[in-house]
């Protein structure tokens, strides 16, 4: 069995399908971005598991507990962050393994193939980070969203108009990522400034020039964050109203924020003078809050079902999820228009929708030529896909293709 370290170094030579006995037929026309391989080790319930890919849509079925969520977590951490679950990487780590992971993959670009790398070594276990390489060079992780932009639809996410902002602004950021691969490192140091000024506010340190320096960079990377946030979802609601009547609704987005408003009637540098003054204006009221109160990590994405013109937090349980799918596939048309399509991961995407809805889904999914990863525990759920799509059976950490 390979060492994690030998496939997170992705250098060696990967074996044909053919060798490997995996069973290909090619789509009619390949999508622009896809994965052919993925291989993990060590990973969640996986010793060791490789796939084979053929660029049309997946499907992965199986009871639960069988490990096909863990699949998409580990396609999703082919992106900057934490994946879909969000966890610290070393709960990544297989319970019985050597402490390390690792994920392996072959990107297919408009460029050619691309082979990408991520994971952890065995005793880097407390580690913050993971390493990340691109055909076999050391990288950060922000490298991995300039080769692809992903978005994802968790059953977690089922909650996200009725639970606190900081999951729709993440949904949001991601989002944004699509158009802007340098979002998320901007928002990292945005973040990692917030953090160290509330440190020092907590510790009552008021060195003037240390905080200015702090708040600066706030500025500085809160105004490009709004900025790129409003953009993105001036985009969004021209596609959403662009889009024709079908079992989605159609969503009226907005973010709430002061930023996010601001950057609409100033210009740039203006709302950053502002943004910084207001900073040093209110330490006193942050040091007592014990946060900053004001800022791009506060601000919300607001969505109501345009038909009904209701907030989405009001609407049902299927209602609520039809309103996030249109979305995601309104924002999938626009990246795939600007040759940048993503890949989808959905997970459980269908058990809760109606026979109409998952034909539209998949109908869209296959028009738009994406490949997407989808969950399910009935395989009948994803009839209609036929053959458009390549389906496994996942059990027991067991992979085998069945169509």
């Amino acid at each position: 069995m390979p060492r994690t370290g030998e496939l997170l170094a992705v250098d060696r030579q990967f074996e044909t399908p053919e060798e490997c006995g995996a069973v290909m037929t090619a789509p009619a026309a390949a999508p622009r971005v896809s994965l052919s391989r993925l291989v993990v080790t060590d990973f969640r319930s996986y010793a060791r598991a490789e796939l084979h890919l053929d660029g049309r849509p997946v499907v992965l079925t199986g009871e639960n507990g069988a490990g096909k969520t863990n699949l998409l977590e580990a396609v999703s951490l082919l992106s900057p962050g934490r994946g879909i679950r969000g966890v610290p990487y070393a709960e990544i780590a297989r319970d019985v393994g050597a402490g390390g992971w690792a994920v392996a993959a072959t990107l297919e670009t408009e460029d050619g193939a691309v082979r990408v790398g991520t994971g952890i070594e065995p005793g880097a276990e407390t580690s913050r980070s993971r390493q990340v390489r691109v055909d076999g060079e050391q990288a950060g992780p922000s490298a991995l969203a300039e080769l692809v932009s992903m978005v994802w639809l968790t059953p977690a996410m089922d909650r996200l108009f009725v639970e606190g902002a900081s999951e729709r602004r993440r949904f949001l950021d991601r989002l944004v990522m699509g158009f802007d691969p340098a979002h998320g490192t901007r928002a990292g140091a945005y973040e990692r400034a917030l953090r160290e000024r509330n440190r020092l506010l907590a510790d009552e340190v008021f060195d003037d020039a240390w905080l200015s320096g702090l708040e600066g960079q706030m500025a500085e990377h809160g105004v490009a964050i709004a900025a790129a946030r409003a953009e993105t979802l001036a985009r969004l609601r021209g596609a959403l109203d662009a889009a024709q009547e079908g079992p989605f609704p159609r969503a009226i987005v907005a973010i709430e924020g002061t930023l996010e408003e601001a950057v609409g009637n100033a210009a740039a540098v203006d709302v950053e003078d502002a943004f910084r003054a207001r900073l040093k204006e209110m330490r006193g009221r942050d040091a007592g809050a014990g946060r900053a109160l004001d800022g791009p990590h506060r601000s919300d994405l607001l969505v109501r079902h345009a038909a009904k013109d209701r907030e989405a937090r009001l609407c049902s349980t299927g209602e609520q999820k039809a309103l996030l799918i249109g979305m995601v596939l309104a924002n999938a048309r626009l990246l795939a228009a600007r040759g940048r399509p993503p890949l989808l991961l959905l997970d459980e995407i269908a058990a809760h929708l109606d026979e109409e809805r998952r034909a539209a889904l998949f109908d869209e999914i296959v028009g738009l030529n994406l490949q997407a990863f989808m969950t399910g525990t009935d395989p009948s759920l994803f009839q209609s896909l036929g053959g458009r799509a390549q389906s496994l059976a996942v059990a027991a950490g067991e992979i085998t293709q069945v169509g």
